[in-house]
């Protein structure tokens, strides 16, 4: 799995959690990516939790294959997970994202995803 690293340690130091080592970021990084494609939210969640984070502070800093969390969720019909992060962001962030676009001009338009981000942005 290629995974880019996008400026953790600086979204982690501004909620207070702090890293001195980029590899223990690159690590935390690569196991929430591996839990969402793995469709293991209970892993995503005992993470997050273990590490102090909410996903909507750390969900800009994280991309998975070069795509957000929801993306790379729906890429690997992790549908359970992709829920429960669509559920943690604020609903101006899910409106705002472009992944319905994304879906359906990559062919992933009949994803169940697809109808919780509505739902969420329109909430």
């Amino acid at each position: 799995m290629k995974l880019k690293f996008v400026a953790l340690a600086s979204v982690l130091a501004a909620t207070g959690v702090f890293s001195s080592q980029a590899s223990a970021d690159q690590q935390l990084a690569e196991s929430i990516c591996s839990y969402v494609a793995a469709d293991s939210r209970n892993n995503l969640r005992k993470t997050l939790s273990d590490h102090r984070l909410r996903l909507r502070n750390v969900y800009d800093g994280i991309l998975c294959d070069g795509l957000p969390l929801v993306r790379h969720a729906i890429r690997h019909s992790a549908n359970d997970t992709a829920d429960f992060i669509i559920k943690q962001l604020p609903g101006s962030q899910v409106a705002a994202s472009g992944d319905i676009e994304w879906a359906e001009s990559n062919g992933f338009s009949g994803s169940p995803v697809i109808d919780a981000i509505r739902t969420r942005a329109n909430s």
